[in-house]
């Protein structure tokens, strides 16, 4: 593929400095040989309220390595905009400060090297806190040219498909992430400090359980044996209640070999933790506090900001059973809940398919999904879900055709399911054989009734309760993100279509 002439320019450029005896890669930048560099966010904490006669007195002299993303050059001085991983900074670079063989040196640097430089700091005439060069080094030559200024990047698919440079280029990504490591961390403080502790079971599972969704399959060469992805650990955490362990959670990866949209990626997040002797009711009270716990760290305050809308997230938030949220949101008149006839010729009309065949319970919770969930902008728990779509739910002691079950909603998307746990192994084992008995045909998945786990609970699970959060839409919350994908480092994406050998290479970031 032939070389636009910026990349030749370049690696003509990199040619020429190792031909002068300069490393373009160089391995000895570390603290112990150089000293410590110091972070670009540090000296603006430190520094950046000291005026001009402050910073002279200080006299700092200081250590520094980032990014180049901006040259302003003046014939015999420059002024250079540095990037670290958290914040910019100004170097003034003179040829009769560096010399004039280390400033032609500097001359053949381009934006995307990344320098070393060491130096006082000062104040320009425009007051902006600035490094002045003594010394600098390249630590990094970069052979491609980063997106022009201006226009910068922003075609969706190359952001995703490159997302160094997506986030090379914008602050904000680097800040998305950095803020998921954040909800995470406290994710994890908030549950350790209530007594969970953080367990790890398989990734890889002989039995597809835990949730109703499409596995991915591989399969073990050692042992002959297909094996699935998870989709939920679910069954192996309650196996932990069994064995004496009250309080669990595992924050971790399942896998749904399903559709990709802006709420949904294949490889996703979870958080899933089990308490023995509680209920699901103890869950919706721990929900809320945990939020609430995560918004006042991050943002000192219980509401967020999502997409134009403030969701308040301070306690109580609103209950619906299914049926209510029906009638009360949806508009379904409350005698057509029962009515199956009914409730196919409704989802018929608003264009859902419909076999014929469903259970009751699926026919209210494709009609919820469609009049209810969108609707759902403010923290909103719906309970009493059908038994016949909560195979792993403890029914209701008042209405067993309902389980003690919630699902969390909020901008109109599911955060959160959980309910009272199943611990009944003659209940299990029917609900397991129904739930084989109602899936259909086409399943590519042979159904399999978990045995071992019957087998589990009839060593004695306590009674319990246990939830999941989607971590990837928690992300999208609180940082504002509207596509699942802006919180997923490396979302799944097509390959790569491989461009005509006519186009230049890299146009798309030129």
């Amino acid at each position: 593929m032939e070389e636009s002439q910026i990349v030749k320019q370049r690696r003509a450029k990199a040619e020429e400095l190792e031909k002068n005896g300069v490393q373009l890669y160089p391995n000895d930048c570390n603290e112990t040989v150089h000293g410590a560099a110091v972070s670009l966010q540090e000296i603006i904490d430190r520094y950046g309220t000291l005026d001009a006669q402050q910073l002279q007195a200080a006299a700092p002299s200081l250590r520094v390595i980032g990014r180049i993303m901006a040259i302003r050059s003046f014939g015999k001085a420059a002024f250079v905009q540095i990037q670290d991983s958290f914040t910019r900074l100004q170097l003034y670079i003179a040829k009769d400060k560096l010399g004039e063989e280390t400033y032609n040196l500097f001359k053949k640097l381009d934006i995307g090297d990344i320098l070393e430089a060491r130096g006082p700091l000062f104040r320009t005439k425009t007051n902006e806190l600035t490094l002045e060069a003594q010394y600098i080094r390249l630590i990094t030559k970069s052979l491609l040219p980063l997106p022009e200024k201006f226009h910068g990047l922003k075609d969706k698919e190359t952001r995703y498909r490159q997302r160094y440079l997506d986030m090379i280029m914008n602050k904000e990504v680097r800040d998305t992430f950095r803020m998921r490591s954040m909800i995470i961390s406290l994710i994890r403080r908030y549950l350790t400090d209530h007594g969970f502790l953080e367990v790890e079971t398989p990734m890889m599972q002989s039995i597809v359980g835990g949730a109703t969704a499409k596995p991915f399959v591989t399969h073990h060469n050692a042992l002959g044996l297909d094996l699935y992805l998870r989709i939920a650990p679910e069954l192996y955490l309650k196996r932990l209640l069994v064995g004496g362990f009250e309080r669990v959670f595992e924050l971790n990866r399942n896998f749904r070999n399903e559709g990709i949209s802006l709420q949904h990626n294949p490889e996703f997040t979870m958080v899933e933790f089990y308490q023995a002797y509680a209920t699901y009711e103890d869950m919706m009270n721990l929900t809320e506090d945990l939020f609430c716990f995560i918004a006042k760290e991050l943002f000192g305050r219980e509401d967020v900001e999502y997409q134009g809308n403030v969701i308040s997230l301070k306690k109580p938030w609103r209950r619906l059973t299914v049926n209510e949220s029906l009638v009360e949101i949806g508009g379904v008149p409350k005698h057509e809940l029962k009515d199956r006839d009914a409730l196919s010729a409704r989802l018929k009309g608003l264009g859902v398919p419909v076999k014929g065949d469903e259970l009751a319970g699926k026919l209210l919770t494709k009609l919820f999904d469609e009049l209810v969930e969108p609707r759902l902008i403010q923290p909103t728990f719906i309970t009493q879900y059908p038994t016949d779509i909560s195979p792993l739910a403890r029914r209701n002691v008042q209405n067993p055709d309902v389980t003690d079950r919630f699902e969390l909603f909020i901008t109109g998307r599911e955060i959160a399911n959980a309910f009272s746990e199943l611990n009944d192994p003659r209940d299990q084992y029917r609900r397991f054989a129904e739930q084989i008995a109602h899936r259909g045909d086409d399943e590519e998945i042979p159904p399999e009734l978990d045995e071992d786990y019957v087998r589990a609970l009839e060593f004695g699970m306590p009674p319990a309760a246990g939830e999941g959060i989607g971590i990837d839409r928690l992300v999208m919350l609180f940082t504002d993100s509207a596509s699942i994908r802006d919180v997923i480092l490396f979302p799944q994406l097509k390959p790569e279509v491989k461009r005509p050998e006519s186009d230049p290479e890299h146009e798309n970031v030129e």
